[in-house]
């Protein structure tokens, strides 16, 4: 389970997406030096780059190989993480008390008695039908 985050509206998101690409243009465009523009123009590069969406790949068949160290460390840390939410998500469970325990038990073994007594009778009485029958 990961953290709980706010999601932004779509809306804010594109509007983000417009103003980083905004920026830095415009920083391209401020620079009137030829080397600052040229390194403006990289840094613009780079921006567009990483918030450019990656295109999905054609399914590679998956090779079975040994799992890195940094896997596990990851695997172990997302475990611990997961741990500590349930630990968080118990504390706000609102446990019944001894007395509420004690009393749905007793209602429960008395339905379970009286269900069970209830079919062992029906049983009995069908098999004592379809052995008179029979005979």
């Amino acid at each position: 389970m990961g953290r709980l985050q706010r999601k932004k509206a779509s809306g804010a998101k594109k509007k983000k997406k417009r103003n980083e690409g905004s920026t830095a243009l415009a920083k391209v465009q401020t620079f009137n030096d030829a080397g600052t523009k040229n390194a403006a123009l990289a840094e613009a590069r780079d921006k567009s780059i990483q918030t450019a969406k990656a295109v999905p790949s054609k399914k590679q068949p998956q090779v079975s190989r040994a799992v890195p160290a940094k896997t596990r460390g990851n695997f172990i840390n997302s475990t611990v993480q997961f741990l500590r939410e349930v630990k968080i998500e118990l504390k706000k469970v609102a446990w019944p008390s001894r007395k509420q325990t004690i009393g749905s038990t007793v209602v429960v073994i008395a339905l379970i008695i009286l269900i069970s007594l209830f079919l062992g009778s029906i049983d009995i009485g069908l098999s004592s039908l379809i052995r008179a029958v029979l005979q």
